[in-house]
């Protein structure tokens, strides 16, 4: 049965038509810039392959953003003796080195991963991530809020909200936060999240979805989200992904696994949010990599000021290089 439902999928991708036209959109060149810094790594301005904390956590799925202080902040996961999940807080001056502060969730929370962050315009700051329950499963958004860098440092959560689960019975997961608007304050914010939810308890798909007030949760699958990278023959998954404004455009990373069950297959695809196309991507590592996943996507300044666009990927050992497996951060300047 299973075997019939993923041939109908891939007959379904190969008879959809191609996305809302993209040829000539005023943001194609800016897209086609933005690929050229997303696909070569080779040519970056600083990059790391194996990412480490200074504590020897891994630093999987890790989400970099300016800490308007000076430096950086980043949220990633890494699994613990025990098996599970946990969020980790770290600290840079330079992109490439980090300095681990404390753990934000797992050990108290069951399995903790693939988290997000994101700065509120009060200096406050919204975490989210994926949640299970203790002994495993549940699998679903969390969310909590830290009034001040002071508070996420410490980590003194000031608000907390877990989003009981709408599209699928199984698991939904791994979010991106796209916005954070306060009217005039986190008990009177709409905030603007991305995700997946397992379709038919069989794929990951997308969805996008608002917590109002930091107490109540609607979403909506995202259909057309997911034809750009159907018409591509994803037969698999469809999960995390990242957005940013580049030159004055809006633009997402995104990944998607051709063939499901198979994490050689992961690849990373450019979304353009004006035209609802994705360009499938070819990324060029120093050995040679051909997997990538879990992809993020931030524009910020190097230390020395210059405005960059930092990428970070996860590389499985399936489709890594040798020295290349694992978390990947790289930077290019323009």
């Amino acid at each position: 049965m299973l075997a019939k439902l993923a041939a109908g999928l891939v007959l379904v991708a190969a008879l959809l038509p191609a996305p809302a036209q993209a040829s000539g959109a005023p943001s194609d060149p800016t897209r086609a810039q933005l690929r050229t810094i997303v696909e070569n790594v080779t040519q970056a301005d600083g990059k790391r392959y194996a990412l480490h904390d200074d504590a020897g956590h891994t630093m999987d799925t890790v989400k970099v953003i300016q800490d308007n202080t000076g430096g950086y902040l980043a949220v990633s996961h890494f699994m613990f003796t025990d098996g599970h999940f946990r969020v980790n807080l770290a600290t840079s001056s330079d992109l490439l080195t980090w300095h681990w502060v404390r753990e934000l969730a797992g050990s108290n929370t069951g399995p903790a991963s693939q988290p997000t962050i994101a700065q509120a315009s009060n200096g406050g700051f919204v975490l989210a991530w994926e949640q299970e329950n203790s002994g495993g499963g549940n699998n679903h958004l969390a969310f909590r809020y830290f009034a001040s860098r002071t508070d996420l440092l410490a980590g003194n959560v000031s608000r907390s909200y877990d989003a009981p689960r709408q599209l699928s019975s199984c698991a939904e997961g791994t979010p991106n936060l796209y916005s954070i608007k306060l009217s005039p304050d986190i008990d009177h914010s709409t905030i603007d999240v991305g995700a997946h939810y397992w379709w038919n308890c069989d794929r990951d798909r997308q969805q996008r979805g608002t917590l109002t007030n930091f107490g109540s949760w609607t979403t909506s699958a995202q259909p057309n989200f997911d034809n750009a990278l159907l018409y591509w023959g994803v037969g698999g998954n469809i999960g995390d992904r990242d957005q940013t404004v580049f030159l004055g455009y809006s633009f997402g990373l995104i990944e998607g696994q051709y063939t499901k069950g198979d994490f050689g297959s992961w690849r990373v695809f450019l979304y353009d949010y004006q035209t609802g196309n994705a360009d499938r991507t070819t990324i060029q590592t120093d050995g040679g990599s051909t997997a990538f996943a879990n992809p993020t996507l931030t524009a910020l300044k190097t230390p020395s000021g210059q405005r960059a666009m930092l990428v970070t990927l996860f590389v499985p050992s399936e489709g890594a290089a040798p020295g290349e497996s694992g978390e990947l951060l790289y930077y290019k300047t323009y």
